[in-house]
């Protein structure tokens, strides 16, 4: 049976994750449909991080389920590298390998998990590079690059094994404010390409225009889930009323 575009992409059913005596996800429901883009924001230490990190099992979690295009996620082995080749994620921190140019960095995941042919390999990643708009960057190593230029060739890399979602964890915590605007919109058009997104950000403006949800967390617990108008025009729970207040003092 082929999913179709009504059924969830992922789901996270009562979702448990403790760091020792710490627990950092409490009974978490959330599901993302195809083509949606969710934002998740909270306070430091609420769980955002954690939840990214668990839709593609970097985070083993402790309890619950969670489910990604109708499967449960593998523990291990082939089948979780499939899963994570499905899943694409950037991170803070760019993790681009420093010793090889840009392009070799966005082809490698597809000729090593893929197989592809290098030279096509190389092609895709050519287009992707103008995609986010970079090409001229391509034969640069990421010590050469900005961190905006360094975090759209992360997009990239991801973008290359042809993921069914994307995940951004603070995808521009780490950038100069300069560099934030240049990042953001490529994660705009991206968006609005229809690829699926959970988006753990600080930037308030994203969420409210990008977004199809925003998720809002605290302590480790999902506490609002609305669309972008309604949560900040009139947040329902005094955590984010309280939050909102401390963010959006302009």
């Amino acid at each position: 049976m082929t999913a179709t575009k009504t059924e969830p992409l992922i789901v996270l059913d009562k979702v448990d994750k403790w760091f020792g005596p710490l627990h950092v996800l409490q009974q978490v429901d959330l599901s993302v449909k195809r083509g949606e883009v969710v934002v998740v924001i909270g306070p430091s230490g609420s769980g955002k991080s954690t939840l990214c990190r668990a839709i593609n099992r970097l985070e083993p979690i402790n309890g619950g389920t969670i489910t990604f295009d109708g499967k449960p996620l593998p523990a291990e082995g082939k089948a979780l590298a499939k899963l994570r080749s499905e899943v694409g994620m950037v991170f803070q921190s760019f993790n681009l390998f420093a010793h090889k140019t840009i392009v070799d960095n966005v082809s490698l995941g597809p000729i090593k998990v893929r197989g592809e042919k290098p030279a096509a390999a190389r092609d895709r990643a050519m287009k992707l590079l103008d995609r986010v708009g970079i090409a001229n960057q391509a034969n640069k190593f990421p010590a050469q690059l900005s961190g905006g230029q360094q975090q759209r060739a992360a997009i990239a890399r991801a973008l290359a094994m042809q993921p069914k979602a994307m995940l951004f964890d603070e995808p521009t915590s780490a950038l100069d404010p300069e560099m934030v605007g240049e990042v953001l919109d490529v994660m705009a058009s991206l968006a609005s390409e229809g690829m699926t997104m959970v988006v753990v950000t600080h930037e308030m403006g994203f969420a409210r225009h990008v977004a199809n949800r925003v998720i809002f967390m605290a302590d480790g617990q999902l506490v609002e889930d609305a669309p972008p108008d309604e949560f900040f025009a009139n947040p329902r729970s005094d955590r984010a009323k309280d939050f909102l207040s401390k963010i959006l003092t302009h």
